[in-house]
């Protein structure tokens, strides 16, 4: 097993108990309404587990991916949902951190670690998901200004964020078809901005999703974020990092969705006897408690190799891809081990099930991780 920290450990008993104490009240509820309460990311924020991997001098705690992982993880243990919603609210930081100007880093990068701000990053469009570079959502410089206009779908934080990073096509003429974009900072208060959030969501119900249309909406040059037709290289390079927060989740859940089936298994009784001493039902439980702490295991080797500065894209799609596979599978015979108490909300499992599915499909579905792991290893 991973070895943590002293300090590692402090912080994973208090994302546990924040979420213990916070989440598990509410959860139920927020799924239902597909709401949020922003209370609870203004709490997350005063209890430091906002974008703990950026420095301290731009409002973060100075830590690492693996801090940021074991928070996440700690979280969707209780509920994908709120955890998918708070950690969202930082979802880009990684590349501000990354390529942004001091002086970007200082008016947008600052007030999202420090929870005073939310932002999104807007990749996705109706026709261009995993092909990344189908994207046609076009920003044309005019003076010292860029004109968006397209339409993007799947959006976290949609109608949500202050600013999303929108990924953009600038160079159309381009020969090399993947040094046509550029990444672009948008606020979402500019005319033209139009947002709309999607409901009826199988998974991470409170968390908000939607499609946007840009109506040329005019942001000033300086918001392009790096240079001008390296955008899709950026979003890689941001992915091979926010791979690991989804990971993270699919952790979690499985996590979550074990104690469940444990827990009933020893309370409910079947032919007479407890289901736990049934040896079928003995078997499943190791089987699925081997496949979380294997997915553990490889987060947290991730995560560190990460933080030294590794960056393994093939490793932190691995880990991606297993994690999340880890938790449909646990999530699935958790539900499968209740009978048909699972169906029942009231028993807490079947979220857990719902919740699971996105984890193969966002952040890049789990075909493309296997592409990407095998064409690395193939040298293709």
């Amino acid at each position: 097993m991973f070895d943590l920290t002293p300090e590692q450990k402090d912080i994973k008993k208090a994302a546990r108990e924040f979420a213990e104490g916070e989440f598990r009240e509410v959860a139920r509820t927020l799924d239902e309404k597909e709401e949020f309460n922003e209370y609870l990311w203004k709490k997350a924020a005063e209890l430091g587990f906002i974008a703990v991997f950026v420095e301290e001098k731009y409002g973060g705690q100075g830590l690492g991916y693996l801090e940021h992982s074991i928070i996440c993880e700690e979280f969707a243990r209780v509920d994908l949902g709120i955890a998918h919603s708070i950690a969202s609210t930082f979802f880009g930081t990684q590349l501000l951190s990354l390529i942004a100007t001091e002086e970007q880093k200082k008016k947008f990068l600052t007030p999202v670690a420090k929870g005073e701000a939310k932002m999104g990053v807007a990749i996705t469009e109706p026709d261009a998901g995993s092909d990344v570079a189908s994207v046609k959502t076009v920003a044309k410089k005019v003076g010292d200004e860029y004109v968006i206009s397209g339409n993007k779908i799947f959006i976290t934080n949609a109608t949500r964020a202050d600013f999303l990073i929108v990924l953009c096509m600038t160079n159309p003429e381009s020969i090399k078809k993947h040094e046509r974009f550029s990444t672009i900072i948008v606020e979402t208060n500019r005319p033209g901005y139009e947002a709309n959030k999607l409901k009826n969501k199988l998974s991470i119900r409170c968390s908000d999703t939607g499609e946007i249309t840009f109506k040329d909406v005019r942001v000033p040059v300086k918001n392009l974020l790096g240079e001008e037709g390296k955008g899709f290289y950026y979003i890689m390079e941001f992915l091979n990092r926010s791979r690991l927060e989804a990971a993270a989740f699919g952790v979690g859940t499985a996590q979550g969705a074990l104690e469940k089936a444990v827990d009933h298994v020893k309370k409910r009784k079947q032919f007479g006897v407890y289901l736990a001493d049934l040896p079928v039902i003995q078997t499943k439980i190791a089987e699925i408690a081997t496949l979380v702490e294997a997915a553990r295991s490889l987060l947290y080797f991730a995560s560190a190799k990460t933080d030294k500065g590794e960056i393994d894209h093939c490793l932190n799609a691995m880990a991606k891809w297993f994690c999340a596979e880890v938790a449909v599978k646990v999530a699935d015979e958790a539900l499968q081990l209740h009978g048909g108490y699972g169906l029942l909300e009231e028993y807490d499992v079947a979220h857990y099930y719902r919740d699971a599915k996105v984890l193969e499909i966002f952040e890049g579905t789990k075909e493309i991780e296997k592409i990407l792991i095998g064409r690395t290893l193939l040298g293709r």
